[in-house]
């Protein structure tokens, strides 16, 4: 008998898993494939606000965005840190005084305490302007936070497992019955091939594209489910342009596109909105989206950007609430939760929506909601609680790279600089007792070695190579084919050795 079964290994899923824990409830997540699998991977990469948000109103919206921003960098500033965006005035579109207005309210509705706040910019002189057309004279300049999405919800799903949670990779639910005040649910595990039954008091529905699927097909509920699928596309070229400051662009379909330096020598470029009916399985970017991107940062830089040029693509399904808005990009991208509580029954709290910048608080809220049939959890506690390697101040980041690199002087410093931003202080848990690079057995290239992929499987649920290179990094820019494939055989044989609900 569980507590709480939730389903889905997303962002959400794994922020309600986490809470959940946290407030000594017997937690069960179910994931039918790797955590950060679907939407939670595909994002834009940023814990913001949403300036954009600010001319549909959603002004609680963006005010509940900016307040977690900071909360969530103190969580973990291994892998998220701050980011100054640059947004060219481009006089045919938005008016001066209302950008000024919409970074006004920006720096002062959401309680910013150490990030810096907006100025302006004079293009011609300042190191912003060099790769931008000749035309864009003056610029706006704002900060956000940048974010590593998937490591984010690896990262969760590891803390509630280490406040007790069942985290289950692998598994996915196959039906569910509600019997008075408990459910009876049934999932498949598709590591062994066979099927496993438990009960919970409450479940929760995290399923991200798939919720509605779930609720109609799973949970078998007679009534419809207000998803809305809107697709959104990125896509990834070469640096184009040497300062580590991004730009968010302007386009005469009041659409905007980021243009975002990645993985030291990228930039990213997205995204897209698009309404989506097909299977999110098989998402995929269309020549179209290529096209739109390409064409709509050639606008602005004075390197045109090509199809041609990319060399990575991505799509991600977002599962929006359908408030019956014509156009995608005007649809909320506030969450709501449904909350099926019949009086004797047992829960069952479905998400909608939600952004990366507000799963804690939408994982609160989710537990609020069910509060009534839990009544021995415990109060509301992750505001301020760090993430797994995330045990240091914001500002000491390049501490914890100094002491790594004067523990382990002789490995290479862009392998030990990488480790720092993707595990934070489990970095020196991961190069315990190594002496020497030859320590860190096989090389699969791009500085991943045995001892890091052996810490993902024993650890963090690592199943396939694609999960390593993607998901727990993105090393697959860098990695060759023959490459890849020396990984995943390496890894097939290493498997068949670890239980896949990891240690």
């Amino acid at each position: 008998m569980y507590d709480v079964v939730v389903i889905g290994g997303g962002i959400n899923g794994c922020g309600v898993a986490r809470d959940a824990a946290g407030r000594g409830l017997k937690v069960l997540l179910l994931e039918k494939g790797d955590l950060a699998n679907g939407t939670s991977c595909a994002s834009t990469k940023l814990v913001h606000g949403g300036l954009r948000y600010l001319e549909h109103y959603e002004f609680q919206l963006v005010r509940e965005s900016l307040l977690e921003r900071e909360v969530l960098w103190g969580m973990a500033p291994h892998i998220i840190w701050p980011l100054r965006f640059v947004l060219p005035h481009h006089g045919g579109l938005r008016p001066a005084w209302l950008i000024r207005l919409g970074l006004f309210l920006y720096d002062h509705i959401g309680g910013r305490k150490l990030l810096p706040g907006c100025n302006t910019l004079n293009l011609t002189r300042d190191a912003a302007g060099a790769p931008l057309q000749n035309k864009y004279k003056k610029a706006f300049e704002y900060s956000d936070c940048w974010v590593d999405d998937a490591r984010l919800v690896v990262l969760n799903a590891m803390d509630a497992r280490d406040r007790g949670a069942d985290v289950k990779v692998g598994c996915e639910m196959t039906a569910a019955e509600r019997d008075g005040d408990t459910w009876t649910l049934t999932y498949r595990d598709h590591g062994h091939g066979d099927e496993k039954g438990v009960t919970a008091r409450a479940v929760v529905n995290a399923g991200g594209p798939w919720v509605g699927d779930i609720l109609t097909r799973r949970i078998r509920q007679n009534r419809s489910a207000k998803v809305r699928l809107v697709k959104g596309s990125h896509i990834v070229v070469p640096r184009h342009f040497e300062h580590d400051r991004a730009y968010i662009f302007q386009n005469s379909d009041k659409r905007i596109v980021f243009a975002i330096p990645y993985e030291d020598d990228f930039t990213l470029i997205g995204t897209t909105d698009v309404d989506f009916s097909g299977d999110p399985d098989d998402v995929a970017i269309s020549e179209a989206e290529v096209d739109y991107l390409c064409s709509a940062v050639s606008g602005y830089f004075k390197k045109e950007v090509s199809p041609k040029n990319v060399v990575w693509t991505y799509s991600g399904i977002r599962p929006l609430y359908d408030d019956g808005t014509q156009a995608a990009q005007k649809a909320t991208r506030d969450y709501v939760l449904d909350l099926d509580h019949p009086a004797g029954q047992a829960p069952l709290l479905n998400v909608f929506g939600g952004k990366i910048t507000t799963y804690r608080r939408l994982s609160e809220e989710v537990m609020d909601k069910t509060a009534p049939a839990l009544p021995q959890a415990g109060p509301a506690w992750t505001a301020g609680a760090g993430l797994p390697g995330g045990d240091f101040p914001v500002t000491e980041r390049a501490d914890v790279l100094r002491q790594l690199t004067e523990a382990y002087p002789g490995l290479p410093a862009p392998m030990l600089r990488r480790l720092v931003r993707s595990y934070g202080t489990r970095s020196f848990q991961i190069l315990e007792g190594v002496s020497t690079i030859q320590d860190l057995g096989r090389d699969f290239g791009a500085g991943l070695y045995e001892r890091e992929v052996a810490y993902l499987i024993e650890h963090e649920w690592t199943r396939t190579a694609e999960d390593v290179i993607w998901r727990r990094s993105k090393l697959g820019l860098r990695l060759s084919q023959p490459q890849i494939d020396g990984l995943a055989q390496w890894m097939t044989k290493r498997n068949a050795k670890v239980s896949p609900s990891a240690a």
